[in-house]
């Protein structure tokens, strides 16, 4: 582990204007290292660096085969380096050392996904008549901004950076500073690929700071970000003065409803994954279940059983796949989560299992389940963005879509149930950009992911996607004869 992490920008690694930032290990609450951390001038030259490349058209002019090889070739270079990653994640992020390769596998396969797909982007003609030969080009926006979350730091980068090279983007990505170390072999991959200088920049600095200058720059031409509600009102504000479009994705409170005739056996596993995966710091995470009446006693017995099999410790400890989960990524997020779990209590909810702050050092808090919310509880409605499941009940069909759709958010959601029709229906009516049916975080890379409300807009995953990151331009040939 090295002691010092620099950022990178146009091909060169530079200390930062705003000089270090420590890094803590939430599993040990010490500190693991020191970050640069950039100022706004840092991001003006990422910003400058990445226009140069566009407007030369090192990327752009490239046949999209060879543009899509280099980009799989990215892919296979975080493989090739799991090992270092997964540790790096680990140690700055909290999560078990299996989750964190799963993440980096994760990663490349949206190099994978996009470097096939960059050949694919084409565009199409249209019947004007006999005097006139009209088709449509795509063209890449040139800057794209990256704004990359704390909880995912590896797999959300490869999620955008991806797609953005694979359609011919010159990038600049601002780490999350909670979690900024495991982005450096993202410029190690576009240096072994061979990219141009400047094709990728990576920096890591304050979202008050570099985060506003960059999602401000005049010479940004796309800004993708996924975090929080006000960071992301700010940041479309910001980019709004400069006509510049946004992909944002600002997390959920999601909702699985679970019928009177569900397999319970098999939504035992869901819960292990919905909720307790990543410490629950995941945008989708299913946060709340919304569960039959005549079926609730018998399911929070078992999802209980669940949060309480699971084995709480340091993420380093935790090499093999299994019922263990790792520190939240900070003390502050911990508490801010029991802080939670307390105000629900006060509200009139029952802890059934978990609720504190674990008694070792670390950001870890007990795997928590709530029972008795009701859909006016405070807990119901706002993110915790840790691992605390809310439990809810309902008598009809009605009554449970309406409890799904009672929150602003609309990201994911899920129903499980063995009768097709009641399933179907249901996916019609939640108020969700994606809805998994008998099984939570169901789909993949190939997918499109993205929110209603204030879950954000735009889509990622999938070849969705792809129109992110290029626009539509037309050109009608007026013939003779």
């Amino acid at each position: 582990m090295k002691t010092y992490w620099q950022n990178y920008i146009d091909g060169a690694w530079v200390d930062g204007g705003a000089g270090r930032i420590d890094v803590i290990n939430p599993g040990t609450g010490e500190r693991l290292a020191e970050q640069a951390l950039a100022d706004a001038g840092d991001v003006d030259r990422a910003v400058m660096a990445a226009r140069r490349v566009h407007l030369s058209g090192a990327l752009s002019d490239l046949r999209p085969v060879e543009r899509g090889r280099m980009v799989q070739a990215m892919g296979r270079y975080l493989m090739d380096h799991i090992d270092e990653i997964a540790e790096v994640l680990t140690l700055e992020q909290g999560k078990p050392l299996w989750e964190a390769r799963i993440e980096v596998e994760g990663a490349a396969r949206y190099f994978e996904y996009y470097g096939n797909q960059a050949e694919t982007v084409e565009g199409r003609s249209i019947p004007l008549g006999k005097g006139y030969f009209d088709f449509t080009t795509y063209e890449p926006f040139g800057v794209s901004a990256q704004i990359i979350p704390w909880n995912y730091p590896v797999e959300m980068t490869a999620r955008s950076l991806s797609a953005a090279l694979a359609t011919g983007n010159a990038c600049v990505i601002k780490t999350p500073e909670l979690t900024p170390l495991s982005n450096a072999w993202f410029a190690s991959a576009a240096e072994a690929v061979g990219l141009p200088k400047g094709a990728v920049n990576i920096l890591c600095g304050l979202g008050h700071e570099a985060g506003a200058a960059l999602s401000a720059h005049p010479e940004v031409n796309q800004i993708v970000f996924t975090g929080s509600v006000p960071t992301g009102i700010a940041i479309a504000t910001s980019a709004a003065k400069n006509v510049v479009p946004c992909v944002l994705e600002l997390g959920g409170k999601s909702a699985a409803i679970v019928h009177d005739d569900a397999d319970l056996d098999a939504f035992e596993n869901d819960v292990r994954w919905g909720i307790y995966f990543n410490a629950g710091q995941v945008c989708s995470a299913m946060s709340r279940v919304i569960v039959h009446d005549s079926v609730h006693d018998e399911l929070v017995e078992r999802m209980v059983g669940v949060a309480q099999s699971l084995s709480v410790k340091p993420g380093i400890d935790q090499p093999e796949y299994g019922a263990t989960m790792g520190a939240m990524v900070s003390d502050a997020q911990r508490d801010r989560a029991a802080g939670m779990i307390q105000a629900a209590e006060a509200d009139g909810a029952t802890v059934a299992t978990g609720g504190r702050k674990m008694n070792i050092p670390g950001a870890f808090l007990e795997p928590t389940i709530l029972t008795g919310v009701t859909p006016d509880m405070a807990i119901a409605n706002d993110e915790v963005f840790g691992p605390v499941l809310s439990v809810l009940k309902f008598r009809d069909d009605d009554e449970a879509i309406q409890i799904a759709n009672g929150t602003p958010y609309g990201l994911v959601g899920g129903v499980f149930t063995s009768d097709l029709d009641r399933a179907t229906t249901a996916a019609r009516q939640i108020r969700a950009g994606q809805v998994f049916v008998n099984e939570w975080y169901a789909g993949g890379v190939e997918t499109p992911f993205g929110g209603y409300g204030k879950s954000g807009y735009g889509r990622e995953k999938g070849r969705e996607a792809l129109w992110n990151y290029v626009q539509t331009k037309n050109v009608a040939i007026k013939l003779k004869g």
